[in-house]
């Protein structure tokens, strides 16, 4: 059945009027309030969202200096100074080139010993910060989020998972060969994103055609992850060449 949501649809013409968008909205939410919690999203999509806002700080229009960072996921096994790696990523994309706080800047730590503690602490700083104020978020082909694959709990909270073949195909690009690629990831449960104030989504390219409309359909269920965010009150979805 068809529910109701508090989804906001935005059509972008193109890649560069999403990231745009995306930009400008993660911008506003730093003028309105300097100490914003950021929740971030590696991958394809988001880098063009990445550069706007390095070139927003660089311009001077806004500062990070009092703003907190915590990234989705992160592969189990991997070092993080591994230019696979989502530390790498966000250093690369972000993080080297604006004035955060290397103290505010938090990403889950996927080569621990202990990988349940890990996750555990995780929330535990989250919550400690008053919780994501505002989440980027991107979608997988199978429609997981963050990397929470079909099949997850919604109750969830930060946690050990392994990754669909699906998804470690198409992260093969930033590998040598798909040997290379993790099995498992650390990643924020479905219930950790929606605890999230404000959520907006990135969905770019044909191959996502087929998740957009899935989630365009309002049908929530657990075979499709991202279907958990009609539970949200607050969800912007930027979406182009999706067809």
């Amino acid at each position: 059945m068809n529910v109701a949501t508090n989804f906001k649809w935005i059509e972008a013409a193109n890649y560069g009027e999403l990231s745009k968008i995306a930009a400008t909205i993660f911008i506003d939410q730093l003028k309105k309030d300097s100490s914003t919690v950021f929740g971030m999203a590696t991958g394809g999509t988001p880098e063009g969202f990445y550069k706007k806002l390095v070139a927003a700080y660089k311009a001077g229009e806004v500062s990070f200096k009092q703003a907190k960072s915590f990234n989705l996921d992160e592969y189990i096994g991997i070092n993080p100074a591994n230019e696979a790696s989502y530390h790498y990523y966000m250093d690369y994309n972000l993080f080297n080139h604006i004035d955060m706080k290397r103290e505010n800047i938090y990403l889950p730590a996927g080569n621990k010993s202990n990988l349940e503690k890990a996750a555990a602490e995780y929330d535990a700083l989250i919550n400690a910060a008053g919780n994501i104020d505002i989440q980027l978020l991107g979608i997988g082909v199978n429609g997981h989020i963050g990397f929470n694959e079909p099949g997850t709990p919604f109750d969830l909270g930060t946690n050990i998972v392994e990754l669909a073949q699906s998804t470690r195909e198409a992260n093969q690009v930033y590998f040598d060969s798909i040997d290379d690629v993790p099995t498992h990831a650390i990643t924020m449960g479905i219930k950790t994103i929606l605890s999230s104030k404000k959520i907006v989504l990135l969905i770019s390219g044909a191959s996502k055609q087929e998740a957009f409309e899935r989630l365009r359909s309002g049908v929530v269920t657990e075979d499709f992850p991202a279907s958990a965010l009609h539970n949200h009150p607050d969800v912007t979805v930027i979406y182009t060449d999706v067809k």
